[in-house]
């Protein structure tokens, strides 16, 4: 069973501008475009790993996937849900993370932020302690939950951000660059409650990742984009034995290699 769907997904923004052009930003042709047609599945209980250089179109499928961007044309489905005409649904459903993003309280402490999402997502209040009491243990958070979340650094926060994602336990979790500023250890750990995740709980995850170390160790399939396009989606074992790599990461620079800039190959 399919729990994430995307089905031809296309995003295109208008051009930016700047002074007196602003007034042309709301009828201004959208023409800057982020995906084309993108298509793919997630099948329940398996991992699936977003790759490609930067501005390639990752962060903004992931966006459209947790409902905070709309697409221009196609259709996604998390967990059957749509993810334009019925985003509330959705949201009861995953987990989203971004690891430049943290949107915590500053001047809550860890603690209380992490209490106030749990309440958000319909825990009650022993099952958020038991959850944060766990992890606390497996993501390092220790001292930090009694500190005021502006006093922390980035590191930490993420760290946050990473506990309030699972926190709940959803059956679909959505994670852009999820071990961006942690340290060696913590991202091990990281690792290691994703896996647990997905084994224990058959939990969904799709994330995008500049770690390619990181991607073959927890993905069962790789999705390579590039300049918008889906390049190609396959294990990665299969990855590297159509490429003739050793490797994910030679694999992956065998096919962009073989791309020309617009996304078509050469």
């Amino acid at each position: 069973m399919s729990t994430i769907l995307a089905d031809e997904l296309t995003k295109q923004f208008p051009p930016a501008y700047s002074g007196w052009r602003t007034l042309l930003q709301v009828v201004a042709p959208a023409t800057v475009r982020a995906l084309g047609k993108i298509s793919f599945q997630v099948e329940e209980g398996t991992v699936l790993a977003l790759v490609g250089e930067n501005g390639a179109g990752k962060s903004t499928l992931l966006r459209i996937l947790s409902t905070l961007l709309v697409p221009t044309s196609g259709r996604a489905l998390i967990a059957g849900f749509d993810v334009e005409r019925e985003p509330a649904q959705v949201r009861r459903h995953i987990g989203y993370h971004s690891g430049a993003d943290f949107g915590f309280y500053s001047r809550l402490t860890g603690r209380e932020n992490l209490g106030f999402f749990g309440a958000m997502s319909g825990l009650s209040p022993q099952t958020t302690r038991q959850r944060i009491a766990e992890l606390t243990e497996h993501l390092g958070l220790g001292p930090a939950l009694e500190r005021q979340t502006r006093t922390l650094s980035s590191g930490t926060i993420n760290r946050l951000g990473l506990a309030r994602a699972i926190l709940h336990r959803p059956p679909v979790v959505l994670l852009d660059e999820p071990t961006r500023s942690l340290d060696p250890v913590a991202s091990a750990e990281f690792r290691a409650v994703l896996k647990n995740l997905v084994k224990r709980q058959g939990t969904t995850v799709l994330f995008a990742s500049h770690i390619l170390s990181e991607v073959e160790e927890l993905a069962d399939r790789v999705a390579l984009l590039h300049a918008g396009e889906l390049l190609t989606c396959d294990a990665p074992e299969a990855l590297r034995r159509s490429t003739g790599a050793p490797t994910v990461q030679q694999a992956i620079e065998n096919l962009l290699a073989r791309t020309g800039p617009g996304g078509a190959p050469q």
